[in-house]
């Protein structure tokens, strides 16, 4: 057992949620028992989750997309009312952190992307771009092809540009409006979660090549590898419960 805001303390402090301009409150959006032996975690709390959760018996809900974000509909009504009255039914804690989970130098997307990807000497390139080298430069088809197999994805590829990719730069999620920040850098290839009708003209006319490997997927590591560090420091237990989603 642990102590709930013990827990929010340590994350707060790992991850630093004030220095971040988000659009959605980052920490404790649902409040649940003060004490906390289970946590589970997910990349998004959708309902699916959530029956998950209950059934593994969690206290804590830890994911990467919580509620309330800025713009949604404020009334607790339909799906955000069944959501939230099964987490204050079963008395569970939900905890979210978006951008500072994503920017994180060691738990957050973007550095644990690399780690999955085998991207060498991840770093940050601009905001929440990073960039990293490949150990060897691989052709097209080739890095597609490890992009695939390291998430269980097949990415969609656009754009074109040198035949061999070696540098690499990359933003998790709906990250595709960063293309411009690789192409000032001169990468040969850029991985984001989603894609716009604009990417593929851009990527083009940019002589980049252009990866869009899913928004869950490119999303599901920084969440594993701070609830993993939550466990290790508190002794409690801890399940990550991949949910689907093809985006």
């Amino acid at each position: 057992m642990a102590n709930r805001n013990d827990i929010l303390n340590a994350m707060n402090e790992w991850l630093k949620p004030e220095n971040f301009q988000d659009y959605c409150p980052n920490g404790l959006q649902i409040e649940g028992k003060d004490e906390v032996a289970t946590l589970i975690t997910g990349v998004t709390a959708s309902q699916a989750l959530i029956d998950a959760a209950v059934d593994a018996g969690a206290d804590m809900i830890l994911v990467h997309h919580g509620y309330f974000w800025k713009g949604e509909e404020q009334a607790i009504r339909g799906i955000k009312r069944r959501r939230i009255k099964q987490l204050l039914d079963n008395d569970i804690n939900l905890v979210a952190y978006h951008l500072p989970l994503d920017d994180h130098p060691d738990y957050g997307n973007n550095r644990q992307l690399a780690r999955v990807l085998g991207i060498e000497c991840p770093r940050p390139l601009d905001g929440l771009v990073w960039q990293g080298e490949l150990s060897q430069p691989l052709s097209v088809k080739a890095f597609e092809a490890q992009v695939a197999r390291a998430l269980d994805r097949q990415p969609l590829h656009v754009g074109c540009g040198k035949s061999e990719i070696r540098t690499v730069g990359w933003c998790t999620g709906a990250a595709q409006g960063f293309l411009g920040t690789a192409l000032d850098a001169g990468l040969d290839a850029f991985i984001s979660g989603e894609i716009s009708e604009p990417t593929t003209h851009l990527a083009r006319e940019g002589g980049i090549h252009y990866f869009a490997a899913g928004h869950h997927a490119t999303e599901r590591y920084g969440v594993q590898a701070l609830g993993q560090a939550v466990a290790g420091a508190f002794g409690i237990a801890h399940r990550f419960i991949d949910c689907d989603n093809p985006v």
